[in-house]
């Protein structure tokens, strides 16, 4: 993990900066890559990317739960979601992630919660993403969705990430089920005994993943800003004569907002995943983590104040 980036994580775990941030961070930029803490931001948000041949991923932000309260409470959140995408006509499926939804508390819980979102998604045509999280989390957040994807199908998808050594693995386990893989790169602090420390490493077994999934049979969400690994896509894609309903680009609200029109004028699919919500603060913080870049959009809008 590069020095900046551990200093943001860091700083992001800071009492006081913490109070600040969330006071004030989305009039100091944190709006740039979360569409604000409602639904109807949201929808309105996910509307005009429509409106630029952008489909959504939509995420009720929120993670870590400590009760089965809270993780009701979130379910019944995310529940409005879907409906709402259907009656507006939005293009826009879900991302969920299961410590929001009782991971933490019961496996059985979760897995009955998660449940109720995937078969409402069944209900209604739409499609349910189970994000991945920490390294702790990934063999029952993989148990959960094979259970799922055993009662759903095609209804629920999953994210891997490239820098975890075991992800290969995983991918080549989950290759006869054909599913739905959001393949990145990973935003967690992870330790050099569960995953890649260089980026060059993180790249290059991202793009083994990308090869080894589509060649599996599977569909491949290539969630990325990286020009690199969006051109040797490009070329496996054309090269092996794959589809392009077998795969798609996926990046993030805010960010590299010209490259994602420029795909699809080109005539690839590509989705924004659309993060909203009042728990915004562990995703903004893993956002400024990832691209330092982004910090310094903050400071220049913290400047005009």
């Amino acid at each position: 993990m590069s020095l900046s980036r551990r200093i943001i994580l860091s700083a992001a775990d800071n009492v006081l900066i913490r109070s600040i941030a969330v006071r004030y961070g989305l009039r100091l930029g944190a709006s740039r890559f979360v569409a604000g803490t409602t639904i109807e931001d949201a929808l309105r948000v996910a509307r005009e990317l429509n409106s630029k041949g952008l489909v959504v991923t939509m995420d009720l932000l929120g993670e870590s739960v400590s009760n089965r309260d809270e993780a009701l409470a979130a379910r019944e959140e995310i529940l409005k979601i879907l409906p709402a995408v259907e009656r507006e006509g939005i293009d826009s499926g879900l991302s969920i992630k299961l410590t929001q939804l009782g991971l933490d508390i019961d496996g059985e819980f979760c897995l009955d919660n998660v449940d109720r979102i995937v078969r409402q998604a069944k209900e209604l045509g739409n499609f349910v993403r189970i994000d991945m999280e920490d390294s702790p989390r990934v063999q029952a957040t993989i148990d959960i969705f094979r259970e799922l994807h055993d009662r759903y199908g095609d209804h629920v998808g999953l994210a891997v990430q490239s820098y975890l050594y075991r992800t290969m693995d995983d991918v080549i386990e989950l290759g006869p089920r054909k599913a739905n893989l959001r393949i990145v790169k990973g935003a967690y602090s992870e330790p050099p005994e569960v995953a890649y420390q260089s980026k060059r490493d993180v790249d290059e077994e991202f793009c083994r993943i990308v090869e080894k999934h589509l060649e599996l049979g599977g569909y491949a969400a290539v969630a990325t800003h990286d020009r690199k690994i969006i051109d040797f896509t490009k070329r496996l894609v054309q090269e092996r004569g794959i589809p392009h309903d077998q795969f798609e680009f996926q990046m993030l609200y805010g960010i590299s907002r010209g490259l994602q029109e420029e795909l699809v004028s080109e005539g690839y699919k590509v989705r924004v995943y659309l993060p909203f919500g009042s728990h915004w603060y562990p995703y903004f913080t893993r956002r400024l983590a990832e691209r330092p870049a982004n910090l310094f959009f903050v400071l220049r809008n913290l400047l005009r104040y």
